[in-house]
């Protein structure tokens, strides 16, 4: 282990390369289906898939739209102007023998967006985004001397945002991976399911002692936050360790080993001149009027900090209001419900709605209440009708059926009584039952209070009113 003083002599530079499989009915030049998910392997393909000769390619339309839509969420519009080109290179996954991507005028030039790490705000450029095919899948059978190979996925669209190298820790690339997660899915671009590989994140990272950036690394196909996280922890500790055993930091791509904690080299680092990049002469530019980008542009849906502006106002922590917004579902709920009810009712609604999030497959929607009932619930509460236990026990039944929470809830005895007399006799007894308590409790032991309350709420079945029992307490003991 390398000791933090040693550490802190160097710096960390960081930048990461997302794909994002756009969510498209068909592939990207071929109109066949692009949920390769639960599809047998070989069974969404077609001739331009396998580039058989003669095979044209021809540009789906809707690609368009959901690149505009995220080159807005990037903090940009797209380009005039762009253009396909051909990368080559020679793996048994890609038939043709070369990609469709483009190179040196994508659809989308620099943007920007701002992530927070530890309460502080930190803008991390774009430097571009550009379309492209993904290839195809091989597999490797245990034990076999074969590999397979499954075209699904072979020209999928995918848009690959490239960032600035400007982030400096693990929390900060962590930080960008969740936050370009969630504008790609919020913007409408993506399922973004990282479990499917819907999002793979490709990270840079570089340590040197001096200003000069040093060699890098390229950890390729990570699928989580955290794996983002900890293959940065890992590769600059063992960057560090190289350097101080006088050793050199070779250009190479390695793969994440998760059960292992650790990176692994997988092949020396391609220069742009292997590939050769050349236009692709079977592909038009892409020409993107102002007029469409417009009209995308009002059409755009709320993104992750709209809500985070419209929940600022709910006194709610700055991490809460993330796990809010980690689920689009419930962020929008919410969102609908402080618009035609109180900020009271939003800020307990948000809470009761709250999921706990994995990160290794967030945000996966469930199935919502309608707002109503919830408003409804939530006055109950409010009106000291129902106790917050009792409301988690309705809320519980009205995530299985449709129902009114009152009926519910008086069909389940959990209505608490606000009657004062019938509290006051209930008290009564309590007191004259717990004499010790009572009398710690004019001393001004007040501690004692709370078990006298629970007391009342035992003899009442839980139907008292606890702050009309405390109220009453000290009434009855003349405080």
């Amino acid at each position: 282990m390398i000791s933090q003083e040693v550490r802190d002599q160097y710096s960390t530079t960081i930048g990461i390369e997302c794909h994002v499989q756009l969510k498209t009915h068909t592939k990207l030049f071929a109109a066949v289906g692009n949920d390769a998910r639960e599809a047998p392997p070989n069974t969404l393909v077609s001739h331009i898939c396998f580039g058989l000769p003669g095979a044209l390619p021809v540009l789906n339309e809707a690609v368009i739209g959901l690149a505009t839509k995220a080159a807005l969420a990037l903090g940009t519009e797209p380009e005039s102007f762009s253009k396909f080109d051909r990368k080559h290179y020679f793996y048994p996954d890609l038939p043709k023998g070369y990609q469709i991507t483009q190179f040196d005028q994508p659809i989308i030039g620099k943007g920007e967006i701002t992530i927070n790490v530890d309460g502080q705000p930190k803008k991390i450029g774009i430097t571009r985004a550009h379309l492209e095919e993904d290839a195809g899948k091989s597999t490797h059978p245990t034990g076999q001397d074969y590999s397979l190979v499954d075209l699904n996925r072979a020209g999928t669209p995918l848009l690959e945002i490239v960032s600035e190298p400007d982030m400096h820790t693990a929390g900060e690339a962590k930080a960008y991976a969740k936050e370009l997660y969630l504008r790609m899915r919020y913007a409408g671009v993506s399922e973004a399911n990282l479990y499917y590989g819907n999002m793979r994140f490709d990270v840079n990272v570089s340590v040197s002692k001096t200003d000069e950036l040093g060699t890098r690394s390229e950890t390729k196909n990570l699928n989580s936050f955290k794996s983002v996280e900890k293959s940065v922890e890992y590769e600059v500790e063992r960057q560090i360790e190289l350097l101080e055993n006088g050793e050199m930091v070779v250009q190479e791509t390695r793969g994440w080993l998760d059960d292992k904690q650790k990176t692994v080299s997988q092949r020396t680092k391609e220069n742009a001149d292997d590939y050769r990049y050349m236009p692709d002469p079977d592909l038009p530019p892409i020409i993107i009027e102002q007029s469409f980008v417009d009209k995308v542009k009002s059409d755009m849906p709320e993104l992750p900090d709209d809500y985070r502006a419209k929940f600022a106002g709910l006194k709610i922590d700055d991490a809460v209001i993330e796990d809010i917004i980690a689920v689009p579902s419930t962020a929008k709920q919410i969102s609908r419900i402080l618009e035609i009810s109180t900020p009271e009712n939003a800020r307990r609604i948000a809470f009761w709605l709250l999921q706990p999030v994995d990160e290794d497959a967030p945000g996966e929607e469930s199935d919502e209440i309608d707002d109503w009932s919830l408003i409804k619930l939530s006055e109950l509460v409010a009106a000291n009708k129902l106790s917050s236990t009792a409301a988690k026990e309705v809320l519980a039944e009205l995530q299985i059926k449709d129902g009114d929470p009152e009926q519910i809830a008086t069909a389940r005895n959990l209505l608490q009584v606000s009657d004062e007399a019938e509290i006051a006799n209930i008290v009564a007894q309590v007191l004259s039952d717990n004499e010790k308590a009572a009398s710690d409790v004019k001393n001004g032991e007040m501690r004692a209070i709370g078990f006298l309350v629970g007391q009342v709420m035992k003899n009442s079945k839980g139907k008292a009113n606890p702050s009309m029992a405390q109220d009453l307490i000290k009434k009855q003991l003349d405080l």
